[in-house]
This record gives structure tokens, C-alpha cells and sequence, in this order.
């Protein structure tokens, strides 16, 4: 998280220094497209991850108990529907922040 923060401080003040933000006072669309395209990155990252992670496992689980993978299949994919929702919600979002403020 601190990563984060140093970089968008960063990015922060790289944008003031060149003076964009001062040119862009009425019209916040770029800083809002920026918002956006950070908010579905960071999502898109995460769920992927997360994907990533619980299918590693899931294979885990059926390579130690076969006889299992039936309900290994269906938590699995439960739990892939969940990451995936939240994925659709940030950008629900970042449309949200595009278009409606």
C-alpha cells in the first residue's frame, strides 16, 4: 500500500510541476479517465491473482484427494464467480466515475 501511495505521490507531483493541472482546472476528464483506468487496473490485477491462487490450490487439493474433486470443482467455481464479481463491480465503478461525476 505505501508502494502505491509514493507513486501516485509521485505521479502527483509530476503533474503539478508541468503545470497540466493548472491548464486542466475546469475540466477534470483526464484526472477522471486516470481514476478509472487505475481503479479496473488494480481490480483486473487482483482478481487475476486471486484466480490465480485458487485455482493453484484447488489442483492441489484434487492431485491430494481424487476422490474429492466433485466438491473441490463446485467450491472452486464458487469462489471464481465471487472474484469475478467484484472485478464487475470496480468497473461498474470506474464507468460510474468516467460518465456520472
Amino acid at each position: 500500500m505505501n508502494v502505491l501511495m509514493s507513486i501516485a505521490a509521485a505521479l502527483a507531483e509530476q503533474v503539478t510541476d508541468a503545470g497540466v493541472l493548472a491548464e486542466a482546472a475546469g475540466d477534470a476528464t483526464g484526472s477522471k479517465a486516470i481514476a478509472a483506468a487505475i481503479a479496473i487496473g488494480l481490480a483486473a490485477l487482483g482478481g487475476a491473482i486471486a484466480m490465480g491462487m485458487a485455482i493453484s490450490k484447488s489442483n492441489e487439493g484434487v492431485a491430494r484427494q481424487p476422490e474429492a474433486a466433485g466438491k473441490i470443482q463446485t467450491q472452486l467455481m464458487l469462489g471464481l464467480v465471487f472474484i469475478e464479481t467484484v472485478v464487475i463491480y470496480a468497473l461498474i465503478v470506474a464507468i460510474l466515475v468516467v460518465f456520472v461525476l
